[in-house]
């Protein structure tokens, strides 16, 4: 009989844990921004394409994005260990746990009367944030004076952030909902038919709250990993599709492989919130959502590995190089604009 516990009990790394939690698969879906982001790729389908003249700008476009993301998380990592150890966890943490730590704090009093504001116990992240990046920033000669200014600043900077986030993640909720409920309701399906927006767009936001209010952030952040890795996957394995239709098969284990373990590693991931998070605690929506998500990845994970049978099978390769594919689309620009002239 299958059992999961005995299987983790073969392998070293599987028994490795970090606060009671193994550290495999769970590291996969705690840094759930990393190599691979499930959110970005849902977002590239539809704000990427729109900056892009030419398929040679999605490198520079697409790399450089998240290399500015890599460079925003250089900052939080060098706004954290600018401050003092006692003076972070006095920040991060309340008022009964930092009491229990047995520490002291060092220069929080001082950083409090120059930004204006009372920083301790303020856990989450963004407080720290700021005023680290605000204590670096002051040490710049003739800025000691602005304490105050750059950690308002980086606290706005941060809920901007927050806010395009959210906005973003509630619109493709939104086109989603009404796609899929197009299916049943064709109405549904017209995106400029306000009914379904305003009603679209209430139950997004109601849902958003209503797992705020149900759970605390260590409860709700797997879920949150989970799902944005098994859109990654799924985001996979739609790129594996397209390379084979493209008849460029020699390729498509560049994201074949990547997609596979995903898929894996995150339904395992999944699987553990379920039986040692959730059901113990009972969570019965977030069981219910982990449940749905699996399905729906499950079915289109094997929709996927039929279609590239399929079209490694019936596509012929395509061995045209960069150069001839670069011209023949430059012949067909020209053509449509000469087309377009002459109309």
């Amino acid at each position: 009989m299958f059992d999961i516990k005995e299987i983790r009990s073969q392998f070293p790394i599987l028994k490795q844990e970090v606060n009671g939690k193994p550290l495999f698969p769970i590291l996969f879906i705690t840094i759930a921004c990393g190599a691979l982001s499930g959110f970005h790729s849902l977002i590239s389908t539809g704000t990427t394409p729109k900056m892009l003249t030419n398929e040679r700008q999605i490198l520079p476009i697409g790399y450089g994005a998240m290399l500015t993301e890599s460079f925003i998380s250089m900052m939080a990592l060098i706004a954290a260990t600018s401050l003092h150890p006692a003076d972070y966890f006095a920040i991060n943490s309340t008022q009964e746990a930092f009491q229990a730590l047995g520490l002291q704090v060092q220069d929080l009093p001082a950083l409090s009367a120059m930004v204006g504001e009372n920083l301790m116990h303020r856990p989450g992240g963004a407080v720290s944030l700021a005023v680290g990046m605000a204590d670096v920033f002051s040490k710049i000669p003739f800025m000691d004076q602005f304490m105050g200014f750059w950690y308002h600043f980086c606290i706005m900077f941060e809920a901007l952030f927050i806010l395009t986030l959210i906005d973003a993640g509630s619109r493709v909720g939104r086109y989603l909902l009404q796609e899929l409920l197009g299916k049943v309701y064709e109405p549904f399906g017209d995106t400029e038919w306000w009914p379904g927006i305003i009603f679209c767009s209430a139950f997004i936001s109601v849902c958003w709250g209503y797992l705020v209010l149900q759970g605390n952030i260590s409860e709700i952040w797997p879920l949150f990993g989970v799902s944005n890795q098994l859109l990654g996957t799924i985001t996979l394995a739609i790129g594996t599709a397209v390379i084979y239709r493209m008849g460029r098969g020699r390729y498509a284990w560049v994201t074949m492989i990547p997609c596979l373990f995903m898929a894996v590693i995150t339904c395992y991931a999944d699987y553990l919130n379920i039986f040692d998070s959730y059901i113990p605690s009972g969570k019965w929506l977030l069981v219910l959502i982990s449940v749905i998500m699996f399905v729906l990845v499950a079915i289109v994970m094997v929709e996927s590995i039929r279609s590239w049978i399929r079209y490694a099978k019936t596509v012929p390769q395509d061995y045209r190089t960069q150069a001839e594919l670069e011209a023949e689309t430059q012949r067909e620009l020209a053509q449509n604009k000469d087309r377009a002239c002459a109309e």
